[in-house]
């Protein structure tokens, strides 16, 4: 059955799986199926699917490559052509590269109606024509050179929908970034059998188009995931009852405000509030920052609160413009908060000490939970690599730095990445570069520790489940609001009003 892959479904979330898991349950499939029938089924699902997004083609040009992806393609192509739609095929390759259900595919190819042809006919590509990508499927490792190459960038040229089987040619499916220059943009992607991980996150989503789903009619474990795709938090909106009162909604309290870098912290205690923290403190690391938020006098300004007990009970945020001096505030934080969000300055400095890096280490080891949620840069500095390999294989530096840190990481970026000690990391589907702006990310460690704050629950299944939650929430304000680049402030009213929408 044809699904389609909505961001701001509801729970169950969807479950990930990577191109190894995937191959084993082809492999299993296989052997309880007769041959041809999963392509087959393949095949006539892409049709559906192509007939369904431009209903009133009558024209289709299938870029067929040498492997079972382009098998699955040929048997699209027939299928479309029996519904009276002149259907094109370019086949990348020679057919006698073809093997197993791919070369029957084109053997069944060759006595129906198709027109063969080097290049999509003259013209082709105007509105209510469709392209199928069938050249490469999740096997591809290489970038595509050659003729693969050049019918990649034939189909990217098209201003007619372009419906990618599995995968985009060229997309690596377990990453979500190309193997090279040439990748297929498609509005469109038929994942069969199992979703990809990449289709979510890197450049995947860029990539992907729209996503849907069809599972070949195939059994899946559902613990055996790779990763999972976030969906909307349970009980999202501002549900409270008569009796409750501001205690009972945890303290929280934001360290932060170097000098010269009061805004960062501002907008995260203010976000905190917003997501319904019942009493906000916020505690400069500038002596001479101001003693009342002016736009905002409900949030309680303290001196040093680092030093204060208050911490034992409370969800901490530290970092958010914490320049230079966080270091030296950091070792009783991170010893002494129940509940602790790391951002920004805070990362650079346990990435540069050492003691720091044990002491988070160490508290992880203990039960006591913190989330991280730094930027691919942060992550880098405190991975000792550079930015370029965290964003090759976002999932596995994710839960690299979990596992070594013994927290939960918040990895930030296209399909934020969740990731906890030793589990399955979850890909968070909401989100668009309406984000991209200054103070976003304070917002968005505020709005978690706000959030957490509220649940006092304190172990690192919540805080994996606090942080999935509140980056679903972040995202999905940017994808209800009309305005690009979201600034931050507005970015806070907007998380607000979701929470009062429910």
């Amino acid at each position: 059955m044809l699904q389609r892959i909505h961001a701001h479904a509801g729970p169950p979330a969807w479950p990930l799986h990577g191109l190894a898991r995937t191959r084993e349950i082809e492999a299993a499939a296989l052997q309880v199926v007769p041959p041809f029938t999963l392509m087959q089924r393949a095949g006539d699902a892409v049709a559906r699917l192509a007939r369904a997004l431009a209903p009133h083609t009558r024209r289709a040009w299938v870029a067929v490559g040498p492997g079972n992806n382009g098998g699955d393609g040929l048997v699209a192509a027939i299928a479309l052509r029996r519904t009276g739609i002149e259907t094109f095929v370019t086949l990348a390759g020679e057919p006698s590269r073809l093997r197993g259900d791919a070369k029957q595919a084109h053997a069944l190819a060759l006595a129906a109606d198709l027109q063969w042809v080097e290049q999509p006919p003259l013209g082709f590509g105007r509105a209510g024509d469709i392209a199928l990508d069938a050249l490469l499927g999740i096997g591809a490792s290489r970038a595509p050179e050659g003729a693969l190459a050049a019918l990649i960038d034939r189909l990217n040229a098209l201003a007619c929908p372009v419906l990618a089987i599995d995968v985009p040619s060229g997309l690596d499916a377990d990453t979500g970034q190309p193997h090279g220059d040439a990748c297929v943009t498609a509005t469109h992607t038929l994942s069969l059998l199992t979703l990809k991980p990449g289709l979510f996150t890197g450049q995947g989503r860029d990539r992907c188009g729209e996503v849907w789903l069809e599972t070949l009619g195939v059994d899946i474990d559902p613990g055996s995931v790779d990763a999972s795709l976030g969906a909307a938090p349970p009980a999202a909106g501002w549900q409270r009852a008569h009796a409750q009162h501001k205690g009972s909604f945890g303290d929280l309290v934001v360290i932060g405000g170097a000098p010269g870098m009061a805004g960062a912290a501002l907008l995260a205690a203010r976000a905190g509030h917003a997501a319904g923290a019942g009493r906000t403190y916020l505690s400069w690391l500038d002596e001479t920052g101001p003693a009342l938020d002016g736009e905002h006098p409900e949030l309680m300004i303290r001196r040093a609160l680092w030093k204060d007990d208050l911490l034992r009970e409370a969800t901490v945020v530290c970092g958010c413009g914490g320049g230079a001096a966080v270091r030296a505030v950091l070792p009783r934080v991170i010893g002494q908060a129940a509940r602790l969000v790391l951002d920004a300055d805070a990362l650079n400095a346990i990435a540069a000490d050492t003691g720091l890096r044990q002491l988070l280490i160490a508290r992880g080891r203990g039960g006591r939970p913190a989330v991280l949620t730094p930027h691919p840069l942060e992550a880098a500095r405190l991975l000792g690599r550079d930015t370029a390999s965290v964003q090759a294989d976002r999932l596995r530096a994710a839960q690299a730095l979990a596992d070594e840190l013994r927290a939960v990481v918040l990895l930030k970026g296209s399909g934020s990445v969740i990731a906890a000690p030793g589990g399955a990391p979850i890909i968070n589907p909401t989100g668009n570069a309406a984000l991209a702006t200054a103070g976003t990310g304070d917002v968005l460690a505020g709005w978690l520790g706000g959030r957490w704050s509220t649940s006092h629950a304190a172990s690192i299944d919540d805080a994996r489940q606090a942080a999935s939650a509140a980056a679903w929430q972040h995202g999905q304000a940017a994808d209800l609001s009309p305005t690009t680049p979201l600034r931050a402030s507005d970015l806070i009213a907007a998380l607000h009003a979701q929470l009062r929408r429910g």
